[in-house]
């Protein structure tokens, strides 16, 4: 194969890939699982602006990965009949790209900034008029001859999203007058009816034991169970079995996935505190150099979920294996030995 085919190929998945992810994603209040609270709380927000005849106040949503943040923002623009432009924190670099995106805004229009906390200070601060009284302040020239003009922006909408609220600064959140809503973790039966959900969309035949076992190892995440799902279909596709309990079994085992959803990265954690810390405590730094990898991805990613499980520990002094996390690796604790 030539290199320009291979590279077609290539596309042509990444475009199948984007598609299945956004076919799964509810476009309906009612499709929506889990997170009821929050959509109860929405519903009379949008309901109340749709009666004042005016735009949403301004919403951040905050959360680990996969929850759905960005699933909210699309399900308000389509509750309200709304436009939404997208983009991110780090896709704005300069006063200028925000100033483009605000003036090209349309009456009633949603703008969603996802990662908002990777936002430049700088640009911050040219947002928050924007978002409190609809104006953009530009600054022209330089020195004594800089002065300032005063753009009337179109009512607009914002809602942020982001996985690090501590890192959105305080003038920021506060201006986010129509609420900050946490997404929790979904429950093992949340992830069953999700899981149940796409399969229909997809086509899958899945029996309730299948998609049971794909939802206790999903880390209660809906993206997570989604991939997982599309995982295991396609193991029994290409093994032309059916996708029951056994086979999903058998593809996870494949991607290394355990009976409780963790990773080899995550258990790797595990086995290097053990092995090269005996157990704990350690910190941070020197965990993420002994495994070669990003302080961020442990701290983000990897250990959210060992934490919640009860198998590590995180204290003043540093990371340490519970008894739990002994356990579930088939080891005893030296202190029990």
């Amino acid at each position: 194969m030539n290199k320009s085919a291979k590279k077609i190929d290539e596309n042509e998945i990444d475009k199948d890939a984007l598609f299945l992810d956004t076919t799964l994603r509810p476009s309906r209040w009612d499709d929506y699982i889990g997170q009821s609270n929050i959509k109860k709380n929405l519903q009379i927000l949008l309901t109340a602006a749709k009666e004042r005849n005016h735009p949403p106040e301004h919403i951040l949503f905050y959360g680990s990965p996969g929850l759905g943040k960005t699933t909210l923002a699309h399900l308000i623009a389509k509750e309200i009949n709304a436009q939404m432009k997208v983009t991110s924190g780090p896709a704005i670099e300069k006063v200028g790209d925000l100033a483009s995106i605000l003036t090209n805004l349309s009456a009633g229009d949603i703008l969603f900034i996802d990662e908002i906390h990777r936002l430049n200070k700088t640009i911050e601060e040219v947002l928050y008029p924007a978002m409190e009284s609809g104006s953009l302040d530009i600054i022209i020239g330089k020195g004594p001859s800089a002065r300032t003009i005063q753009l009337e922006l179109p009512p607009f909408t914002l809602i942020g999203a982001t996985t690090r609220i501590a890192m959105i600064s305080s003038p920021l959140r506060s201006r986010f007058s129509g609420g900050i809503f946490k997404l929790e973790f979904y429950t093992n039966k949340e992830i069953e009816k999700i899981i149940e959900r796409s399969s229909k969309i997809l086509g899958i035949e899945l029996n309730e034991q299948a998609g049971a076992e794909i939802a206790k190892r999903s880390r209660y995440t809906p993206r997570t169970a989604n991939y997982l799902l599309k995982r295991a279909r396609d193991y029994s596709q290409v093994n032309k079995t059916d996708l029951t309990k056994e086979s999903v079994d058998e593809a996870l085992k494949l991607l290394g996935i355990d009976e409780v959803g963790l990773s080899p990265a995550d258990r790797d954690i595990l086995h290097t505190i053990i092995n090269k810390f005996s157990g704990g405590p350690v910190g941070l730094n020197t965990l993420a150099a002994a495994m070669s990898e990003e302080q961020a991805t442990i701290e983000e990613f990897n250990e959210p979920y060992l934490i919640q499980l009860g198998f590590l520990d995180r204290t003043p002094r540093g990371r340490t294996v519970t008894a739990s996390g002994y356990e579930h690796l088939g080891l005893t604790p030296k202190s029990l030995l």
